[in-house]
């Protein structure tokens, strides 16, 4: 068991204006795989580097399976880090690199040799041992770091910024990678990032954090279904928000009432704000839908290959709407259209 446990986590740094990071709170359940996610300088890696030790926090406890971290040093705590810049020893070999911390424990060489190359096999690089990391493409270093860490079979395995330094087709191998690793050890993992799509694709939890604060902890699919308020929706990019009050069983909004069937319609305020992906709205030249629809210009049209996002103006609103590009080529730049939002996809935050 690996679970782990921040509470209350609050660190300050001489020179800023607020916190680097704020009373942050969260679980982590073994053998998960989580998101850091938040834009550069929000806190992300701090957090980070307080759980491997190599910052205090200034209150606050971390705990891995019930025994806090704080009092026990930085390489007993079973937690190792692969940074962003991969910190590969460069007057070592692959080999030496990867078997370094066992060679400090003092293992016999020939297990070690052993683990280096079952590690080397792990991350699909079993033929570059004798290499030094300046022969190496950064895809291979980033391989090179990975198995470093976890030949010490560690508890917790953190990853700051993991894909940044690589091209497209290299993020993608490295993302099947770390999550086919990460399944076939169940090693307890944490990564950082800043971009959201990354966190979409690998996380199956992702800790949303702004300005040293953790906004909401919750599922991919949650932060596109029902995000917790304004900032976090616009976050992840691509949603269309309509200022909302409550009027008996409808909402009234800017382009006129919408009735939708949202569970959480008691906790909201008067006014509000609803929102709907662009995907999730259905649009036509005729006016075919019962409920929620409205009739507008479209004012933009950009195709994308396989999807097709229009620009749609009802009354001095304009709302994104996204639908597959295949039977939707009759609709032009200033022609009529409907749409309809359906009631299930709507949903409600009360304003920020």
């Amino acid at each position: 068991m690996s679970d782990l446990k921040i509470s209350n986590l609050y660190k300050s740094f001489p020179g800023m204006d607020r916190p680097a990071v704020n009373n942050v709170s969260l679980d982590i359940k073994t053998g998960g795989l989580i998101a850091f996610l938040g834009p550069s300088g929000c806190g992300k890696t701090t957090i980070l580097k307080m759980i491997t030790g190599l910052f205090q926090p200034d209150s606050g406890d971390i705990s891995l399976d019930n025994e806090s971290l704080l009092p026990i040093a930085t390489e007993k705590r079973g937690v190792v880090m692969v940074f962003q810049n991969y910190l590969l020893f460069p007057y070592m070999n692959v080999s030496e690199n990867v078997g370094f911390a066992l060679k400090m424990k003092g293992i016999d060489k020939d297990e070690i040799n052993k683990k280096v190359k079952d590690m080397l096999e792990l991350v699909k690089l079993p033929d570059i041992g004798d290499r030094k990391p300046k022969q190496l493409s950064g895809g291979q270093q980033q391989r090179v770091a990975l198995a470093r860490a976890l030949i010490s079979k560690p508890n917790l395995l953190l990853l700051d910024e993991p894909l940044s330094n690589l091209d497209a087709h290299l993020r993608d191998e490295m993302r099947e990678l770390i999550v086919t690793i990460q399944q076939k050890l169940n090693v307890t993992t944490v990564f950082v990032t800043h971009d959201q799509e990354e966190a979409v694709l690998l996380a199956d939890k992702i800790a949303l954090i702004f300005d040293g604060e953790l906004q909401s902890y919750a599922s991919p699919i949650e932060y596109y279904e029902s995000p917790i308020n304004e900032r976090a929706a616009k976050f992840f990019g691509g949603v269309n928000f309509l200022k909302s009050s409550i009027n008996k069983s409808n909402f009234e909004t800017e382009i006129g009432p919408i009735i939708y069937n949202q569970k959480n319609k008691k906790g909201l305020s008067k006014n509000h704000l609803l929102t709907i992906r662009p995907e999730n709205i259905e649009i036509s030249k005729t006016n075919i839908f019962k409920e929620n629809n409205f009739s507008g210009i479209v004012t933009s049209i950009v195709f994308s290959g396989t999807n097709t996002r229009y620009k749609i103006q009802i009354k001095d609103t304009i709302l994104e709407c996204s639908v597959q590009s295949v039977g939707k080529k009759e609709i032009s730049k200033n022609d009529k259209v409907f749409i309809h939002l359906p009631q299930e996809k709507i949903w409600a935050m009360n304003n920020e």
